[in-house]
Protein backbone atom coordinates (compact mmCIF):
# COMPACT_ATOMS: atom_id res chain seq x y z
CA UNK A 1 0.00 0.00 0.00
CA UNK A 2 1.85 3.30 -1.04
CA UNK A 3 1.20 6.09 1.06
CA UNK A 4 1.75 10.15 0.57
CA UNK A 5 2.79 12.56 2.57
CA UNK A 6 1.50 16.11 0.93
CA UNK A 7 3.42 18.73 2.97
CA UNK A 8 2.64 22.42 2.05
CA UNK A 9 6.05 24.32 2.08
CA UNK A 10 7.05 26.78 4.86
CA UNK A 11 5.75 30.67 4.93
CA UNK A 12 7.16 33.50 2.48
CA UNK A 13 6.44 37.27 2.56
CA UNK A 14 4.07 36.52 -0.25
CA UNK A 15 2.18 34.49 1.97
CA UNK A 16 2.34 37.08 4.62
CA UNK A 17 1.65 39.81 2.18
CA UNK A 18 -1.33 37.54 0.66
CA UNK A 19 -0.02 37.93 -2.95
CA UNK A 20 -0.89 34.94 -5.09
CA UNK A 21 2.58 33.04 -6.11
CA UNK A 22 1.41 30.85 -8.54
CA UNK A 23 4.83 29.85 -10.36
CA UNK A 24 6.73 32.92 -8.83
CA UNK A 25 9.80 31.87 -7.18
CA UNK A 26 9.45 33.01 -4.01
CA UNK A 27 11.72 32.58 -0.64
CA UNK A 28 11.03 31.00 2.65
CA UNK A 29 10.94 33.42 5.31
CA UNK A 30 12.53 32.65 8.87
CA UNK A 31 9.70 31.72 10.14
CA UNK A 32 8.77 29.22 7.12
CA UNK A 33 12.35 27.61 7.82
CA UNK A 34 11.37 27.56 11.71
CA UNK A 35 8.04 25.69 10.81
CA UNK A 36 10.08 23.03 8.53
CA UNK A 37 12.40 22.78 10.83
CA UNK A 38 9.92 21.76 13.08
CA UNK A 39 8.12 19.78 11.13
CA UNK A 40 11.43 17.59 10.35
CA UNK A 41 11.65 16.82 14.33
CA UNK A 42 8.37 15.54 13.78
CA UNK A 43 8.91 13.30 10.98
CA UNK A 44 12.29 12.23 12.50
CA UNK A 45 10.16 10.27 14.33
CA UNK A 46 7.84 8.68 11.91
CA UNK A 47 9.14 5.86 9.32
CA UNK A 48 9.33 7.44 6.21
CA UNK A 49 11.48 5.89 2.48
CA UNK A 50 11.94 9.50 1.18
CA UNK A 51 11.03 13.39 0.31
CA UNK A 52 10.14 14.70 -3.32
CA UNK A 53 9.29 18.18 -3.98
CA UNK A 54 8.27 20.99 -6.38
CA UNK A 55 11.55 22.67 -7.95
CA UNK A 56 10.31 26.04 -6.69
CA UNK A 57 12.47 27.44 -4.02
CA UNK A 58 9.79 27.54 -1.43
CA UNK A 59 9.28 24.03 -2.03
CA UNK A 60 12.98 22.70 -2.16
CA UNK A 61 14.10 24.25 0.81
CA UNK A 62 11.45 23.29 2.99
CA UNK A 63 12.15 19.44 1.20
CA UNK A 64 16.31 19.84 1.96
CA UNK A 65 15.46 21.69 5.82
CA UNK A 66 12.70 18.52 6.31
CA UNK A 67 15.59 16.08 4.99
CA UNK A 68 18.16 17.75 7.17
CA UNK A 69 16.06 17.54 10.32
CA UNK A 70 14.44 13.93 10.30
CA UNK A 71 17.23 12.01 8.19
CA UNK A 72 15.18 11.35 5.65
CA UNK A 73 16.64 11.72 2.20
CA UNK A 74 15.87 13.62 -0.38
CA UNK A 75 15.40 11.83 -3.48
CA UNK A 76 14.74 14.87 -6.20
CA UNK A 77 12.43 17.51 -7.64
CA UNK A 78 9.99 17.26 -10.01
CA UNK A 79 8.45 19.88 -11.47
CA UNK A 80 4.89 18.34 -12.15
CA UNK A 81 4.85 19.34 -8.08
CA UNK A 82 4.64 22.89 -8.84
CA UNK A 83 1.96 25.21 -7.62
CA UNK A 84 -0.65 26.08 -10.56
CA UNK A 85 0.04 28.66 -12.63
CA UNK A 86 -2.01 31.80 -11.92
CA UNK A 87 -0.91 33.73 -15.09
CA UNK A 88 -1.22 37.16 -14.83
CA UNK A 89 -2.28 37.08 -11.75
CA UNK A 90 0.59 35.77 -10.22
CA UNK A 91 2.18 38.98 -7.55
CA UNK A 92 -1.40 40.42 -6.82
CA UNK A 93 -3.72 40.45 -3.93
CA UNK A 94 -7.40 39.69 -3.47
CA UNK A 95 -8.49 43.12 -3.96
CA UNK A 96 -5.96 43.89 -6.99
CA UNK A 97 -7.12 40.92 -8.52
CA UNK A 98 -10.88 41.78 -7.68
CA UNK A 99 -10.44 45.44 -8.85
CA UNK A 100 -8.89 44.36 -11.71
CA UNK A 101 -10.99 41.48 -13.12
CA UNK A 102 -13.69 41.57 -10.57
CA UNK A 103 -15.16 38.86 -8.12
CA UNK A 104 -15.24 35.73 -10.57
CA UNK A 105 -11.65 36.48 -11.82
CA UNK A 106 -10.68 32.78 -11.92
CA UNK A 107 -13.50 32.12 -14.32
CA UNK A 108 -11.56 34.59 -16.79
CA UNK A 109 -8.87 33.62 -19.46
CA UNK A 110 -5.73 35.26 -18.12
CA UNK A 111 -3.22 32.73 -18.37
CA UNK A 112 -3.88 30.61 -15.59
CA UNK A 113 -3.43 26.80 -15.84
CA UNK A 114 -6.94 24.94 -16.36
CA UNK A 115 -7.74 22.40 -13.52
CA UNK A 116 -7.78 19.87 -16.44
CA UNK A 117 -3.62 20.37 -17.19
CA UNK A 118 -2.93 20.09 -13.23
CA UNK A 119 -4.68 17.08 -13.01
CA UNK A 120 -3.14 15.63 -16.42
CA UNK A 121 0.67 16.20 -15.05
CA UNK A 122 -0.40 14.55 -11.08
CA UNK A 123 -2.21 11.83 -12.57
CA UNK A 124 1.50 11.03 -14.88
CA UNK A 125 3.80 11.68 -11.38
CA UNK A 126 0.66 9.02 -9.74
CA UNK A 127 1.44 6.02 -12.18
CA UNK A 128 5.51 6.90 -12.08
CA UNK A 129 5.20 7.00 -8.09
CA UNK A 130 2.95 3.78 -7.77
CA UNK A 131 5.12 2.18 -10.58
CA UNK A 132 8.52 3.10 -8.60
CA UNK A 133 7.16 2.66 -4.69
CA UNK A 134 4.12 0.21 -4.68
CA UNK A 135 4.55 0.16 -0.66
CA UNK A 136 6.55 3.13 -0.51
CA UNK A 137 6.03 5.85 2.01
CA UNK A 138 6.90 9.29 1.04
CA UNK A 139 6.65 12.66 1.32
CA UNK A 140 5.74 15.05 -1.28
CA UNK A 141 6.75 19.04 -0.95
CA UNK A 142 4.15 20.97 -2.93
CA UNK A 143 2.26 24.22 -2.73
CA UNK A 144 -1.20 24.70 -1.28
CA UNK A 145 -3.32 25.17 -4.95
CA UNK A 146 -1.98 21.98 -6.06
CA UNK A 147 -2.60 19.75 -3.17
CA UNK A 148 -6.18 20.94 -2.61
CA UNK A 149 -7.13 21.05 -6.34
CA UNK A 150 -5.81 17.01 -5.90
CA UNK A 151 -7.85 16.29 -3.31
CA UNK A 152 -10.75 17.90 -4.89
CA UNK A 153 -10.33 16.28 -7.89
CA UNK A 154 -9.88 12.88 -5.87
CA UNK A 155 -13.30 13.58 -4.33
CA UNK A 156 -12.26 14.94 -0.93
CA UNK A 157 -13.25 18.57 -0.44
CA UNK A 158 -10.77 20.17 1.16
CA UNK A 159 -12.07 21.63 5.00
CA UNK A 160 -10.49 24.47 5.64
CA UNK A 161 -7.19 26.69 4.74
CA UNK A 162 -4.38 24.41 4.00
CA UNK A 163 -1.75 25.81 6.55
CA UNK A 164 1.84 26.35 5.85
CA UNK A 165 3.87 23.41 7.03
CA UNK A 166 0.70 21.06 6.78
CA UNK A 167 1.07 17.57 6.57
CA UNK A 168 -1.99 15.66 4.24
CA UNK A 169 -1.51 12.03 4.32
CA UNK A 170 -3.32 9.56 1.44
CA UNK A 171 -3.45 5.75 1.75
CA UNK A 172 -3.61 4.24 -1.38
CA UNK A 173 -6.16 1.48 -0.71
CA UNK A 174 -8.10 -1.40 -2.93
CA UNK A 175 -11.01 1.27 -3.66
CA UNK A 176 -8.08 3.86 -4.23
CA UNK A 177 -7.00 6.99 -2.01
CA UNK A 178 -8.50 7.45 1.13
CA UNK A 179 -7.71 10.68 3.29
CA UNK A 180 -6.14 9.83 6.47
CA UNK A 181 -4.81 13.07 7.97
CA UNK A 182 -5.22 16.27 7.15
CA UNK A 183 -3.67 19.56 7.48
CA UNK A 184 -2.34 18.45 10.80
CA UNK A 185 0.07 21.32 12.12
CA UNK A 186 0.69 19.16 15.35
CA UNK A 187 4.43 19.88 14.95
CA UNK A 188 3.33 23.58 15.35
CA UNK A 189 1.16 23.53 18.53
CA UNK A 190 3.11 21.14 20.15
CA UNK A 191 6.48 23.27 20.82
Amino acid sequence: MTMLGFVRHGSTEWNQLGKLQGQLDTDLTEVGREEARKLGRRLAEEQWDGIICSDLKRASETAQILGEESGIPLLHQDRRLRERSYGEAEGTTAEEREARWGIDWKKLDIGQETDQKLWARWIELEQELLQAYPDGKLLLVSHGGFIVQILRELKMEPESFLKNTSLTILLRGEAGWELELYNCLAHLQNE
